[in-house]
This record gives structure tokens, sequence and C-alpha cells, in this order.
């Protein structure tokens, strides 16, 4: 199929500016129908997930992994005893993150990033966190320990399997495990097809969550950016980065202190 490369030199500065650039260089037009199709796509394979063998074992496990963790150190590895729940990435964020990954995030434009261009046709199968769930731990090494416990799960399932231990310089700091499986989805046309798509479990501690939940808005706004600050945030006290970035360094290094008074508690 003959593709149309738009060699735009000025990045697309906007989602709006980004929508024109994906129909002159894909001749994809995103519509209300582009929308209604990723939700019928996105809530087949959360069903289909939320049945399948390793949900189930995942959710069925966590009070004996509490409890494994308990024994182990004598804390209690979860925040809440709730059964965690899937959710379906909006739409909105979901096109942001393809505008990410193609433009914000491109240090080759106007050529492809060094992956390749996120093609539409590849969307589902390469953006890996359109089903997700969060786990939240007390403890940093709890962290590790959940994400060692879902990989075991995810061989026993027979699925490939990933844990990506995320330290960020904007002091973001999470642990996403990712289950890849195949599933049937629905076409355009209204055939089904088979597809790999990723499944994503972040795992977090209750400090980075609570610091997570206060900024969200401010990381949101950060990410649809494509200027960047004539001075480094590091360097700009005055900067809202050098404040919400910082914390969030802090807090983890807090998490550690903690970690290593337990340690040496137990060894008195």
């Amino acid at each position: 199929m003959f593709l149309r490369i738009a060699m735009v030199k000025e990045a697309p500065a906007n989602i709006e500016e980004y929508k024109r650039w994906l129909r002159a260089t894909f001749g994809v037009k995103i519509t209300d129908q582009t929308e209604t199709y990723y939700q019928s796509v996105a809530n087949k394979v959360k069903a289909d997930f939320e049945e399948s063998s390793l949900w189930r074992a995942i959710t069925g496990q966590l009070e004996k992994f509490d409890g494994e963790y308990l024994a182990k150190t004598g804390y209690r590895l979860l925040l809440s005893q709730e059964t965690p729940k899937l959710s379906i990435k909006p739409f909105n964020s979901f096109l942001l993150k393809t505008y990410r990954k193609n433009v914000l995030e491109n240090s080759d434009w106007p050529s492809p990033p060094k992956e390749g261009w996120l093609r539409p046709e590849e969307w589902y199968s390469r953006i890996n966190d359109i089903i997700r769930t969060t786990l939240v731990v007390k403890y940093l090494d709890g962290v590790t320990f959940i994400t060692d416990k879902i990989q075991k799960l995810c061989e026993k399932s027979g699925l490939t399997s990933s844990v990506d231990l995320e330290a960020r310089m904007e002091g973001y700091y999470a642990a996403h495990a990712y289950a890849r499986r195949e599933f049937t989805i629905p076409r355009p046309d209204w055939d089904t097809t088979r597809m790999s798509v990723t499944i994503e479990i972040q795992v977090t501690t209750q400090l980075q969550e609570a610091i997570r939940k206060l900024l969200h808005k401010y990381y949101d706004s950060r990410r649809r950016k494509v200027q960047k600050e004539s001075i480094q945030w590091q360097w700009n006290y005055r900067s809202d980065e050098f404040a919400t970035n910082y914390l969030g360094h802090i807090l983890h290094y807090v998490e550690g202190m903690i970690m290593d008074i337990r340690e040496k508690q137990r060894s008195l």
C-alpha cells in the first residue's frame, strides 16, 4: 500500500494539528466513529481478560501473597484488601499517547522515531496500557515482591510478560508488569480478527500513589507540550517542575530510608 508521508518541518503543536498530520500522513481521519470503534475493541479485550485464568489467578491469590509477605517481613503487603478493578484508558489519553510516541518524544522529527512510526493500524497492538489496573503496596520492597509473583503467574498461563521498573528524571517512580496475549476483537467492518494486546498492571507504593493523584493534572498538562523550557527545570527553582519533580524524588528517598530503618530494626 502506498504511504503518503507528510514531510512537515514543524512538529504538530497540539492534538488538533496532530489529527491533521495523521490524515495527511496515513490517510486516517479521527472522528466520533474512531472513538466508538476504540471503545468496542477496549470493551471486548477487558471483558475477555476479566474471564481469563491469569486475571482470576492474580485476584484470587492477592490474599495469599499478602500473607507470605507478612510472614517474611512482619508487615502487610497491600494497602487495600479490595479486589482491583480493570479500567479502560480513555480515548483522548490513548490518542495523546500516540501523539507523544510519534511527535513529542521523537527526537528525530520529521523522520520517524527509532522504533518507527506508530501507525493507526498498529495502535491496538503497540499501545501497552489500553486495559490496565493498579496495585498499591505499603512498602518499597513490596513492588518487586508482587511483580515477581505476577510474572510467575504469567509464565504458568503460558503468556509473554515483562516488568518495567520506571524511574524518570521528573520524579516519577512505578513498576509496570505487562502480560501479552491474543484476543478476538471486532474490525471496523464488523468482522473479527485476532490481535495480540498488552495488559498493564501498575504496582506502586502508597506514597507514590498519593503524589501521583495529587499531581495528575499537572503531569497531564506537561505531557501535551511540544516546546521545552529555555532553562532546565533543575535550575529554575521558581518553576512548577522544580517543586513537583523533586517532591517525587524526596518521597522515593524517604521510602528507601523507611526500608533501611525497618531492616535494621529486625537485626536488633
